[in-house]
């Protein structure tokens, strides 16, 4: 296949062994897909014992496995990690994976695990204002610097970081609130949600962009599909699967740059490689 098909995979996280994840992504770059995703959790949601792959790391180990398939975060806690840590990590992954990352970003939503691991989880206002915060970091940081910048949560000081990424990776916002979409239309590289309200909030970001004076092809906008996202309802009957050409046909039309699903099992994995033979 000489291009990628326009779709990447979420790779389960959560209830998964990092063997596992890596060997669904080699498979998934062998068979075409444009990337693979992870989701930034640290522990299960519901049984609190099941095995959860760290999904900064395996994304940095999946780099390094494939050879095509970009690798992102669907989305990065923003209060998981400092953004100056942050932008040094996601610095040295886009220069080892010769340009592959995409960052993706987001306020986060999971309070009790925040609460197991002493990470502040202030109220959602806060978590945006220091969504938007960090991403100014970032991008100050990638400039090499040095940086001093006040800040009500991230101040830095004579701040260095070399080397730079050349191309620096897009930011992509992930908003499922028309808040979200707006906040994505004015400081992002793109924007990411889900099926049920991406052709709802989509005109807002469209707004957002034109109001600041933002060109929209420039962006990278994604739809997700995720489902009961720690089920284990199988893809197999999925339209992804059974007429994946068609499917993202429609999703194209309606405004998209990409689809992102979300593969669960080896089963899920074999019939995504299955369908792209079909594409």
């Amino acid at each position: 296949m000489s291009e990628p098909l326009p779709i990447g995979v979420t790779i389960r996280t959560i209830r998964a062994e990092p063997a596992w994840w890596l060997e669904s992504a080699r498979r998934l770059d062998e068979a075409g897909y444009a990337g693979v995703w992870a989701w930034d959790h640290f522990m299960g949601q519901g049984d609190l014992t099941v095995p959860v792959v760290e999904g900064w790391t395996i994304l940095a180990m999946a780099a390094a496995a494939t050879r095509r398939v970009t690798v992102g975060s669907f989305v990065i806690n923003v209060m998981n990690r400092h953004p100056a840590v942050l932008a040094r990590m996601a610095s040295t992954l886009q220069i080892a994976s010769g340009g592959r990352l995409i960052l993706g970003m987001g306020i986060g939503g999971a309070p009790r695990e925040h609460a197991a691991y002493g990470i502040e989880f202030p109220e959602s206002r806060e978590r945006a204002a220091r969504l938007e915060e960090a991403i100014a970091v970032i991008r100050a940081l990638w400039t090499g610097g040095p940086v001093t910048r006040e800040s009500e949560y991230y101040p830095l000081h004579e701040a260095t970081a070399f080397p730079i990424p050349v191309p620096p990776p897009p930011i992509i916002i992930g908003g499922e609130t028309p808040a979200g979409a707006r906040l994505a239309g004015r400081i992002g590289d793109g924007w990411s949600t889900f099926d049920d309200n991406f052709e709802q909030n989509l005109p807002l970001y469209l707004e957002s962009l034109e109001a600041n004076g933002r060109q929209r092809e420039d962006q990278h906008v994604y739809v997700g599909f995720q489902g009961d996202w720690l089920g284990d309802k199988a893809i197999a009957d999925s339209p992804w699967v059974q007429a994946p050409h068609e499917t993202w046909q429609r999703w194209h039309e309606a405004g998209a740059d990409g689809a992102i699903v979300l593969a669960r099992t080896t089963d899920d994995i074999d019939a995504l490689v299955d369908a792209a033979e079909r594409w």
